[in-house]
């Protein structure tokens, strides 16, 4: 069974600072690219981060930039987003996916697997 589950939401005010992680099992984790997303009520599922198979490129969204950090463990099969300097506008239902390893775009449909998401809350 497939299986990513994300953790470490909660509720936080501005400025601060959370750990999500997300831990994957009954599928190749290892040599495949991770990325976080997010929704917010009402948005689109927007591209927060993407971090490649051995760790060696990450990525991120503009609106994220300098205050987030991707991470991966591939020896316990976790991806993980370090958030820090929390803004209002990250709060958002924050999931994690699995990349295809053939593609070299960060849209949503290039991600095959999804976990069911974690709220993350920054009150001002």
């Amino acid at each position: 069974q497939v299986q990513l589950v994300e953790s470490g939401g909660g509720l936080v005010q501005a400025g601060g600072s959370l750990r999500l992680s997300c831990a994957a099992s009954g599928l190749t984790f290892s040599t495949y690219p991770m990325g976080w997303f997010r929704q917010a009520p009402g948005k689109e599922r927007e591209f927060v981060a993407d971090i490649s198979w051995s760790s060696g490129r990450t990525y991120y969204a503009n609106s994220v930039k300098g205050r987030f950090t991707i991470s991966r463990d591939n020896a316990k099969s976790t991806v993980y987003l370090q958030m820090n300097s929390l803004k209002p506008e990250d709060t958002a239902i924050y999931y994690c996916a699995r990349r295809r390893s053939y593609s070299s775009s960060y849209l949503p449909r290039e991600y095959d697997y999804w976990g069911q998401g974690t709220q993350v809350t920054v009150s001002s």
